[in-house]
């Protein structure tokens, strides 16, 4: 007992202040990732990745010559393998970093009148139950997405929102994107949600919300052409059937409060089926 207790004395001994500041590093490190894989696919290779190496440590321990020698030729290819695999969660990561506030740049709605515009073409959206996805950029630009659509850099107005999504129209089945005060393009193509727990209760309008929010730090409003029901994502959450004023403070919130969630907001986020 004595002797380890003097081989953690000498462990804590050798903990400088640096040292400390490197370890606490990695572990922000390894939260990100945990938190960006958690729910996903990622997550079932990760624990593929453990049983592998497991299998190992138990090959060498038990002298399973052919296996280990396997298990070691397959080694120095598992990081090409891991980068392949983990690419968009990778991406994910390194955006939220640099979304940083220090190193935005994005635009903002300027005026109170645009926000209102959005709102008021929502509510006869949803009161007519026609589906629509609009995608309000924040720091991160949204210029990939931009480029899958229709451009129009047009000034923002709720009779062109309605024009858009309108039934039988030419752009009404893809996303809009505003940015600043401006509709940037129409009819844009947007990354699908690959979480296995979506798959099933979502539909595609829905997943393309969560998909573009999950790789950006945009607001998303989507309008179900089933039930009518405005549903707000952020940050790769989704909340269902929630009221215009509840609308109205989240595009407030989102655009002018600190990027990252608070564990309330979180917590009221909930999938639901449309």
């Amino acid at each position: 007992m004595q002797r380890i207790l003097e081989q953690f004395s000498g462990a804590f001994a050798k903990l400088t202040p640096m040292a400390a500041l490197d370890i606490f590093v990695v572990s922000v490190f390894v939260y990100i990732f945990i938190i960006n894989i958690r729910g996903r696919r990622a997550a079932q290779i990760v624990t593929g990745i453990l049983i592998l190496l497991c299998a190992y440590l138990a090959s060498v321990w038990l002298r399973l010559e052919l296996l280990r020698t396997l298990l070691a030729t397959l080694a120095p290819y598992s990081a090409f393998g891991i980068i392949v695999m983990f690419q968009s969660e990778i991406r994910r990561v390194l955006a939220r970093i640099g979304r940083a506030r220090i190193f935005t740049f994005g635009g903002r709605l300027q005026r109170r009148e645009t926000a209102d515009e959005v709102i008021l073409a929502l509510a006869y959206l949803a009161q007519h139950r026609i589906g629509a996805l609009v995608v309000i950029e924040r720091d991160t630009g949204l210029k990939t997405f931009v480029e899958t659509g229709v451009n129009l850099d047009a000034r923002l107005s709720r009779d062109l929102l309605l024009s858009i999504f309108y039934p039988g129209g030419a752009l009404h089945d893809g996303a809009v994107i505003v940015q600043g005060d401006r509709i940037a393009a129409a009819a844009c193509f947007l990354p699908l949600s690959m979480n296995p727990a979506r798959l099933g209760q979502l539909g595609t309008r829905h997943r393309a919300a969560i998909g573009i929010t999950e790789e950006t730090d945009s607001l998303a409003l989507v309008v179900s052409e089933e039930t009518g029901k405005i549903s707000v994502c952020a940050f790769g959450e989704i909340q269902h059937g929630v009221s215009i004023e509840y609308v109205e403070e989240q595009i407030t919130k989102h655009l002018s409060q600190p990027l990252a969630p608070t564990n309330n907001d979180n917590s009221q986020m909930e999938i639901r089926r449309s």
